[in-house]
């Protein structure tokens, strides 16, 4: 069985629509989302709405969560504070309704979370294997070998040997082994910031155990200018031209 698991859409309509349209003809049996679908971008409601179409499992982003006064943005930079507050004036009560319910953590056969699961309520970030440490503990004692997160918009895979050996693979297909638990980073559809600017989503293919990170081409300069003529800062519009 496969499964589209993605993350960190951040009101890029384009981006998203362009994600989509590429799953629509992976054959995926589920939609799983690992937050942050609001914020940076100018499209807040109609990436909900997108979202309350296909329907995935979805856990609360930070700017999900900040968008609607559920965790504090003082320590937000000042352009993410920036956007989550314009993100928080444009959204309708229904979408308000639907970011406050989101939870931080999901349980399947494979862990669902946006930061870490090592205090989700935190947002901590996974952006070397000191922090992938703490997180495969965590993992360990909730009996769980598989994690899909997002929130460093850089996407690529921690593992965990069984000799307790850690390493991180960047390469767009892992092979998941019995023994060893694995981190993989979904990377963003709307902000990538690994320095490769098009859309990141991630194909898990129970059945054949593998993962793939794949990437897709969006209309960039389009997202760009959304977010510039909506009067957010336009630096969130330049960046995504660099990735980065």
């Amino acid at each position: 069985m496969k499964y589209a698991v993605f993350s960190d859409i951040h009101s890029n309509l384009e981006a998203y629509e362009a994600v989509l349209a590429e799953i629509s003809g992976e054959g995926v049996k589920g939609y799983y989302c690992c937050g942050d679908i609001v914020g940076y971008g100018a499209d807040p409601v109609e990436c909900i709405k997108k979202t309350f179409q296909i329907n995935p499992e979805t856990v609360a982003g930070n700017h999900d969560w900040g968008a609607v006064g559920l965790t504090d943005i003082e320590n937000f930079s000042p352009h993410a504070k920036s956007a989550v507050t314009w993100t928080g004036e444009a959204l309708g009560e229904e979408e308000k309704e639907y970011l406050k319910a989101l939870r931080l953590l999901k349980k399947n056969d494979f862990l669902l979370v946006h930061g870490s699961p090592r205090r989700p309520e935190e947002f901590d970030y996974i952006f070397g294997l000191n922090q992938a440490y703490g997180a495969f503990l965590q993992m360990e004692e909730d009996d769980i070998g598989l994690c899909f997160a997002g929130h460093t918009h850089a996407a690529g895979v921690f593992i965990k040997e069984a000799n307790g050996g850690m390493f991180y693979n960047s390469s767009p297909e892992v092979t998941v082994e019995d023994g060893k638990k694995y981190i993989v980073n979904v990377g963003s559809i709307g902000q990538p910031r690994d320095g490769d600017p098009r859309a990141a989503y991630c194909i898990y293919d129970a059945g054949r155990k593998l993962i793939q990170i794949k990437r897709v081409r969006y209309d960039i300069e389009k997202a760009k200018d959304k977010i510039i003529n909506a009067g957010l800062p336009r630096v969130l519009g330049e960046r995504l031209v660099l990735g980065k």
